[in-house]
């Protein structure tokens, strides 16, 4: 073994359990360590594992945690991710490796055809042992057992005795029993009612006592859900219960109230004899959200996008009972709600939430704001990890962007990121906001200038602070346009070019074929992006000669100056778009059903993850540009390599002829094509002049872009954010405490599936159908009417 290594201890047959916060901690199971290096191979990795544990490796995923973070579990499936665990684990010399088996392939032989890929109830529950499966007195027939498996599909008892009957084979009734269970199953889980058979006994008699009246309900429900018959209340409150069976005539009947006193709950009247045969029928019982959420809850924590419609199929194929849409819905929302904790809660919890955020990241900026009636308005989140970075290492870019959020209590996402050296999305800041207004835009800039200030590194002086122009890109359309010169007064407001185009196409009236829509756009796309004057005005008397009203919305309406590569006034570095926040859209689309906090505290894992591992790549990283930029530069040297150069009667300028005439001054660090002023990288022409000097293009680059500066984008961490239970924050005013309390907004999310809509660009960039026979669009040659008349 040689280099960094640790001990990776494996752990199979458990279960992941979620405890108070959100965290996961592994139960049950067995466990083997290997001794991991960096010079071992996945496949090495893999191969001992299988030995240790007797395994089909290919069956497995293998999964760890970061360090400390318990929440989200990241996948090893090639010697990349094996290398990244062991130096995420250098410090603490183990690793827990988790073998997490895989969904098996149904047998699709022996299934009927269906659309729903789900995975049944049943395979969440656990085996049950073979004395509580039967009782050594019932006789074949009464046996209500029926063993299900994933593959092959369910055996029941009689399709086994029709079986052997078939085959000519006597088998007495202990052989049977193990013939079933030893059907192939590769989960080995017994998917059986089994569980149901365990529940007869749940009312044993007259005396028999409860904690609660809730807990007496419940075992009531499981009782006859067992034995098979509906029930209904005559009496029912919190200290006395009365319940009949449901068949007319049936005289099974029990009472039970509260011992005085106490809570407890005696059975004090029972008549355990039913006459009605089961005709009061399962599907009269009285099925609770509570006890829905009980069943499924396990399934729930393995499968958390468990669908209401395979639980309603669920709960009718394991214990005959048939709910409705809405009775499964609401019994997912109480199980989630106790496995994750209530919106409410989410909501109190708050502001200790954002007071715990700065005292274990010191630096960073968490706060809030309610309304008069205490209900939540908006909160903000900024890291110093992220503030730091940005100032010290990032180009001074920030783009703006929003996504609805879909959770119960709706609101939306306010984003802020940027670009690291590498061009890749770098955090900043994020806020949670009760809708998307104005008013809201201008506190989220405020609290990000506020965060910007607070948190600017001790070499960051003062004038140099003072002076930043940061360049937001961001649609004009979200309110932006007086907020952001208003708070950075100092900075340019570029338009999101893929927001703006989307704004051309809506306002484009008459009756525009698909294709002219389309040359319109790249037409729109090739201005923007043209460095020169008359390079942009080309391609706008393109798009003239298409549509007269397009070139005079393009030229009156949409600001050329705040969008256009030629005009606009500061620097933008090409980027064109603020879709670089899709990352935090995509982190709050996966945690869109929890509290407030813990979608928050998702974030932040997310964040926090992210920059541990770039920070390792940063440090992987060789030579003295970035990965990205190091490629961007060597196609430079590639093209300049056929560029005539020639000295300028002014000294300092040099002519360079290729494709085009330009001219390049290195000591300003300009060429004519302006394509080293908008990127920051020489080009070609510029590389050409500058290897011709005997200098190196490296001398010429912008400093974002060094591995110098990568490093030091990622040098800070974040820290995990305990999330404590039960606490709430109390505000000082004067000599007294104050307990702010913060209740969830009043908007809620309204009924039905919310609309997918494709915005007019993308409409327009979709390839549209054409006839192969007259090249007509719209149509194909199959549905062609002209080849249908001359048939």
């Amino acid at each position: 073994m040689s280099g960094k290594r640790v001990i990776a201890i494996c752990m199979s047959g458990g279960e992941f359990q979620t405890e108070k916060g959100g965290s996961l901690s592994y139960k049950g199971g067995d466990a083997h360590a290997i001794d991991v290096d960096e010079q071992m191979k996945f496949k090495d990795f893999i191969s001992e594992i299988g030995e240790m544990f007797n395994c089909d490796v290919r069956t497995v995923s293998l999964k760890y945690f970061l360090p400390d973070n318990k929440k989200t579990l990241i996948s090893i499936s090639n010697d990349k991710d094996l290398k990244r665990m062991i130096k995420f684990h250098e410090s603490s010399n183990t690793a827990d490796v988790y073998l997490i088996p895989e969904e098996a392939a149904p047998d699709i032989s022996n299934m009927p055809a269906s659309r729903s890929s789900r995975t049944t109830l049943s395979e969440a529950i656990p085996p049950v042992p073979l004395d509580d499966m039967i009782d050594d007195t019932t006789g074949p027939e009464d046996l209500p057992i029926s063993v299900s498996v994933s593959a092959p599909p369910a055996v029941t008892l009689e399709q086994v005795m029709n079986r052997a009957a078939d085959a000519q084979i006597v088998i007495n009734q202990p052989d049977m029993m193990s013939a079933i269970l030893e059907v192939p199953n590769p989960k080995g889980d017994i998917l059986t009612k089994a569980r149901t058979q365990q529940w007869q006994n749940t009312i044993t008699g007259v005396g028999q006592r409860f904690k609660n009246v809730g807990e007496f309900r419940e075992a009531l429900r499981k009782y006859a859900i067992a034995n098979q018959f509906g029930f209904r209340y005559k009496k029912n409150d919190s200290h006395r219960v009365t319940v009949k069976c449901k068949a007319e005539g049936c005289p099974w009947r029990i009472h039970a109230s509260r011992l005085s006193t106490t809570q407890l709950i005696c059975i004090k009247k029972m008549n355990p004899t039913h006459t009605c045969e089961g005709a009061g029928g399962i599907n009269g019982l009285q099925t609770s959200r509570s006890w829905v959420a009980s069943i499924i809850k396990e399934k729930l924590k393995v499968y958390p996008n468990y669908k209401p419609k395979d639980i309603v199929s669920d709960i009718k194929e394991e214990y005959g009972i048939q709910l409705n849409y809405f009775q499964a819905w609401r019994g997912k929302e109480i199980a989630r709600e106790q496995l994750q904790g209530s919106y409410k809660d989410g909501y109190k919890q708050l502001p200790l939430f954002c007071e715990k955020i700065m005292e274990t990241n010191p630096g960073s900026l968490a706060t809030f704001t309610t309304k008069e009636d205490s209900s939540f308005h908006r909160v903000f989140v900024s890291f110093h990890a992220s503030v730091y970075g940005f100032l010290e290492a990032c180009r001074p870019l920030v783009f703006l962007d929003s996504m609805p959020l879909k959770s119960k209590y709706q609101g939306t996402l306010l984003a802020a990121t940027s670009v690291d050296g590498d061009d890749e999305v770098f955090p900043l800041a994020f806020a949670v906001v009760d809708a998307e207004t104005e008013d809201n835009w201008e506190w989220f800039l405020l609290q990000l200038r506020s965060a910007l200030s607070t948190s600017c590194p001790i070499t960051f002086v003062a004038d140099r602070q003072k002076n930043l122009q940061i360049t937001f890109v961001a649609d004009r359309q979200k309110n932006l346009q007086e907020s952001i010169p208003k708070v950075f007064d100092n900075s340019f407001h570029a338009y999101c070019l893929r927001y703006l185009t989307d704004e051309l196409i809506r306002d484009l009236k008459g009756p525009f074929s698909h294709e002219i829509k389309r040359l319109i756009v790249d037409d729109f796309y090739s201005a923007a992006y043209a460095s020169r004057a008359d390079s942009f005005e080309r391609h706008v008397e393109n798009i003239k000669g298409l549509s007269p009203e397009a070139y005079d919305w393009i030229v009156q309406k949409s600001q050329p100056d705040h969008w256009a590569n030629a005009y606009f006034p500061g620097s933008r570095y090409n980027h064109m778009t603020s879709n670089t926040g899709e990352p935090f859209f995509s982190w709050a689309s996966d945690a869109n059903d929890l509290p407030i906090t813990q979608m928050v505290d998702v974030i932040r894992g997310k964040i926090m993850g992210l920059i541990h591992v770039r920070r390792i790549s940063a440090t992987e990283a060789n030579g003295r540009l970035t990965p990205s930029m190091e490629v961007k530069l060597e196609k430079e040297s590639v093209k300049a390599q056929t560029l005539q150069i020639a000295l300028s009667p002014d000294s300092n300028s040099y002519q360079v002829r290729g494709e085009t005439y330009e001219l390049v001054n290195i000591d300003r660090w300009d060429c004519s094509c302006k394509g080293w002023q908008l990127t920051g990288l020489p080009c070609h022409h510029a590389v050409a002049v500058i290897s011709c000097t005997g200098r190196s293009p490296y001398e010429y680059c912008s400093r974002y872009f060094t591995v110098e500066n990568y490093r030091l984008t990622y040098s800070l961490s974040i820290n995990p954010v305990p999330l404590l239970e039960g606490e709430i924050c109390r505000e000082s005013s004067g000599n007294s405490a104050v307990t702010v309390t913060v209740t969830p907004p009043p908007t809620r999310r309204p009924p039905g599936r919310p609309p997918k809509k494709k915005t007019p660009a993308e409409e327009v960039m979709k390839r549209q159908l054409q006839c192969s026979r007259c090249k007509g669009l719209g149509h194909n040659k199959s549905t062609c009417k002209e080849y249908l008349l001359e048939c």
